[in-house]
């Protein structure tokens, strides 16, 4: 017969048990409830033990349980997808021994929210063209290119000019991502740098912002908008759980080591 144990969500501070219906990860429609510790819970609902399965519905469950717990508590501690403890008993003993631990981490980073901005550039054959102005190096190999016949002699010569390009964009990147991050440096508490996953994208980060300040942040990015709007396109996500500034390693086959 199959087990259940424990699919883990985030923790939270609180004094009584919570119920946000049958919502939980793996499609079964298992209940998202809580179990505690002298006012620390984790938030909880069954899954098997023996079968976990990464997919997009499962990823997006676990992050909607998470972002429906921020409607009601104002400070949540993230746990990263795919976290599953053995029994009820797991949990409670973990939780009294890092207790400290996790409420310092809650009283932190209360009324925190995460915000992430991906920009990119609307016409790459124009940022190439500004790396080839901005770069004498790159002239002059380009120069040298053109007049060699030694076919083997030009693609080294070719490879060496990628790889100019290549530094040339990721500087290019940086220095418009640092001028972006320059307009929320009021605004946020702190920042962090996500993988690019294309050329064009030259922006990807995470904001550390406090809950009441979206709208100040609405409006410096609606700024950065309008003067970019020939250049750059955005994408602003809504107040998020803070994945990207939370990393507790929870590993539960040596909880009780």
């Amino acid at each position: 017969m199959q087990r259940d144990g424990k699919y883990i969500y985030c923790i939270i501070a609180s004094d009584y048990d919570i119920n946000l219906g049958p919502i939980g990860v793996g499609g079964r429609g298992d209940l998202v409830s809580t179990i505690g510790f002298d006012g620390l819970c984790m938030v909880v609902s069954d899954h098997p033990l023996s079968r976990f399965v990464v997919n997009p519905e499962n990823m997006l469950a676990h992050q909607k349980v998470i972002e429906k717990v921020m409607k009601e508590f104002r400070s949540i501690l993230p746990i990263r997808f795919g976290t599953i403890a053995a029994t009820p008993d797991e949990i409670r003993n973990l939780l009294n021994r890092r207790y400290s631990e996790f409420m310092e981490l809650l009283k932190q980073f209360e009324n925190k929210v995460e915000l992430n901005v991906r920009g990119t550039w609307k016409n790459m054959g124009m940022i190439y063209k500004e790396i080839d102005r901005e770069h004498v190096e790159l002239q002059k190999l380009r120069a040298e290119i053109e007049k060699m016949d030694d076919q083997a002699k030009k693609n080294l010569k070719i490879a060496e000019a990628g790889k100019l390009v290549e530094l040339a964009l990721f500087e290019k990147k940086t220095e418009e991502t640092d001028k972006i991050i320059d307009s929320f440096h009021r605004s946020v508490f702190e920042f962090k740098h996500n993988k690019k996953n294309s050329d064009a994208m030259f922006m990807n980060t995470a904001f550390l912002v406090n809950s009441g300040r979206e709208v100040e942040f609405d409006n410096i990015m609606a700024d950065i908008g309008l003067k970019y709007q020939d250049r750059c396109d955005f994408v602003y996500t809504a107040p998020l759980p803070i994945f990207n500034f939370i990393d507790l390693k929870i590993f539960p086959e040596k909880w009780e080591l």
